[in-house]
């Protein structure tokens, strides 16, 4: 079940039996012809189906991250790590004040990677709290399908482009693109990252058969789901 679908009263009754929640953690960034909230959609749809057998509540996906690379892709939006950082607190604060006591962090964007210390972090200022940072595409399981299908997979590429990242009307290149050069990348001021990437993708196909991707993400939510389970101590 999804926050957005509860009221507060329900919420509070929930708390009564399980002390358990998810928070999705996405972004808004370029994803060459894929939607811009491609880490948001997919942190958010992976959790909600994991725990919905569960009967364990889903917050909103956070819609933005860090990713200061992408800033000269029109759409792109970047937090601080301060901010963000600062963000992610006052949430597991508000959670933590209400009987949350265990809390899973979804995350779909690897420039969040700070979240997950700030939680070891912050789990050390509230003893009897648990919080699990879970990076759910890389996750062993998940990547390994991945993997599996096809191994130059990348940002942007064939394995972020699902049925519900897809927009209308666009038509994705039939080509592999070569992999971009990580190294030279890193070093790069935003434009420099654009021009080097031209349309976002890192590299790889842009588009494999539906029946590949939802292999890949029947292992990604049974895994999700594994986490949430536990155990938690």
């Amino acid at each position: 079940m999804t926050i957005s679908a509860m009221n507060w009263s329900q919420v509070e009754g929930y708390l009564a039996g399980d002390d358990r929640a998810v928070l999705p953690l996405g972004s808004t960034e370029q994803h060459a012809g894929l939607s811009l909230s491609v880490d948001s959609i997919l942190s958010e749809r992976v959790a909600t189906e994991a725990a919905a057998p569960l009967g364990v509540p889903v917050f909103p996906a956070q819609p933005y991250g860090v990713t200061p690379y992408f800033l000269a892709y029109p759409g792109s939006v970047s937090l601080r790590v301060s901010t963000y950082l600062a963000l992610v607190r006052d949430v597991l604060d508000s959670l933590h004040g209400q009987g949350f006591r265990r809390i899973l962090l979804v995350n779909g964007h690897g420039g969040n990677a700070p979240a997950g210390a700030l939680a070891t972090e912050w789990m050390a200022d509230h003893p009897g709290t648990a919080v699990k940072f879970h990076n759910w595409w890389s996750a062993p399981k998940t990547f390994a399908k991945v993997q599996e299908i096809d191994p130059v997979a990348s940002h942007a590429s064939w394995m972020e482009n699902f049925p519900w990242t897809r927009l209308p009307g666009v038509v994705q290149p039939e080509t592999q693109k070569p992999m971009v050069d990580f190294d030279r990348m890193r070093v790069m001021a935003p434009e420099g990252v654009r021009a080097l990437l031209g349309d976002g993708n890192f590299g790889g196909l842009y588009a494999r058969p539906d029946a590949d991707m939802l292999a890949i993400w029947d292992v990604a939510v049974a895994e999700t789901r594994a986490v949430l389970e536990g155990p938690w101590s």
